[in-house]
């Protein structure tokens, strides 16, 4: 259900020196680009900070005619805190941004962060008992630095009215698409996603990114092609045996050398990536759980269901539950 409203929502992104300057700059092309195929001027957006001025991102970006917090108007619609550097985190963390938060939760609709900006809305106690996401590198620290979150780490981004938190980065814009669609309807949002050149619903969880990208990093140009085949058609014959006449080897040899280069056996990496397509599938169509487990390697429902509590910690279903199109 779309919220059309006739007044400019006022959106304050929030930033400070050492902020990622996509987490900022991501987020106001959404916005701007939707006041351009709305019907009248839909966001107000206003980039701020805690002295307002000058931000200068992590990457160097100096962004210009910052709002200060404090000059903010009352009626705020949505906050959006951006995600840093660990310096610019830990200054935000301990400043009175968090005291701003608080006083602001009850009158703004929408409180939310981008990647590792989740850490200053946890420090400000608003994320307690509630779901919410980071960037993948930083759930473990999450994990410690705010036990009482509920931590959904495959998720690209997490609503929890009024707040919500989006993953790593580019996962702002996602974010940002699902306001969007909710305030202007789909119309908007998929023009404004097809302008930016972007996915109106990004498919796969952020998992599915990192653990593929992260062991073929990792590895030496002699394997690197097998990991990407692997990771682009987990079906099939992906036994030792195979995998090692593929590359050439022994089996003693391809377990030895794969191990000490990605950190991971071949069993262990050909599961996840079995793992990640049955999660692409499960978010992006409406297929019988057997179905999805054929297509994405497993020899059986049973497999697929075994694969998914080991390494996701809930069942195929409840995944679906949870990310699939319906739950969008």
């Amino acid at each position: 259900m779309t919220s059309i409203h006739p007044l400019p929502r006022t959106i304050a992104l929030i930033g400070y020196d050492g902020a990622q300057s996509l987490d900022l700059v991501g987020p106001l092309e959404v916005f701007s680009m939707a006041n351009r195929y709305a019907d009248f001027p839909a966001y107000d957006v206003r980039l701020t900070s805690l002295e307002g001025g000058e931000i200068t991102c992590n990457s160097g970006l100096r962004l210009a005619g910052v709002t200060r917090v404090s000059d903010l108007p009352a009626d705020l619609d949505t906050v959006l805190v951006a995600g840093g550097d660990e310096a610019g985190l830990l200054s935000m963390r301990g400043s009175g941004l968090v005291e701003w938060l608080q006083s602001r939760r009850a009158a703004v609709r929408r409180i939310g962060s981008v990647c590792s900006g989740a850490f200053v809305l946890a420090e400000a106690g608003l994320l307690d008992g509630r779901r919410a996401t980071t960037h993948w590198q930083a759930c473990d620290e999450m994990r410690v630095f705010r036990p009482q979150v509920r931590l959904e780490p495959d998720a690209i981004f997490v609503a929890d009215p009024p707040f919500y938190t989006s993953a790593g980065v580019t996962a702002g814009i996602d974010l940002c698409l699902a306001f969007v669609e909710a305030d202007l309807g789909a119309d908007v949002a998929l023009a404004v996603a097809r302008n930016l050149v972007l996915f109106m619903r990004r498919p796969g969880g952020q998992t599915q990114f990192s653990a593929g990208l992260g062991v073929q990093a990792a590895a030496t140009p002699r394997l690197r092609t097998l990991i990407a085949e692997i990771t682009a058609e987990p079906t099939g014959d992906l036994s030792l045996p195979e995998l090692a006449r593929r590359c050439g080897m022994t089996e003693r040899t391809f377990s030895r050398v794969f191990q000490r280069e990605t950190g991971t056996t071949p069993a262990a990496f050909v599961e996840l990536a079995r793992v990640d397509r049955a999660k692409a599938l499960l978010e992006t169509s409406d297929w019988p759980l057997a179905r999805v487990g054929e297509r994405s390697g497993f020899g059986s429902l049973d497999g697929l269901h075994r694969a998914f509590q080991k390494r996701v910690g809930i069942t195929p279903g409840e995944y679906r539950q949870r990310f699939g199109r319906a739950a969008a």
